[in-house]
């Protein structure tokens, strides 16, 4: 399936992207997320981040479908 992944602060810069359509074989946003870590070496945990799929907040075992859209969200520095 097709998915579109947006990357911001940390995720952005080990991607040198802010977004991008894969192709993925990975049924939920956890699994994607260890596929996408191990393609770009990643290195925040999932325990550390949120995930939305389509403009939502989801869990890591919620279900990708094609086409949808997919934001790992990682914690923000305050200053």
């Amino acid at each position: 399936m097709k998915v579109s992944i947006q990357y911001f602060a940390l995720l952005r810069e080990q991607r040198g992207l802010d977004q991008e359509e894969i192709d993925t074989d990975s049924a939920t946003a956890g699994a994607l997320y260890q596929e996408l870590s191990e393609r770009h070496g990643f290195t925040l945990p999932a325990t550390s981040l949120k995930v939305a799929l389509d403009d939502d907040f989801a869990q890591w075992d919620d279900r990708l479908s094609d086409g949808c859209s997919i934001v790992f969200i990682p914690p923000v520095a305050g200053g």
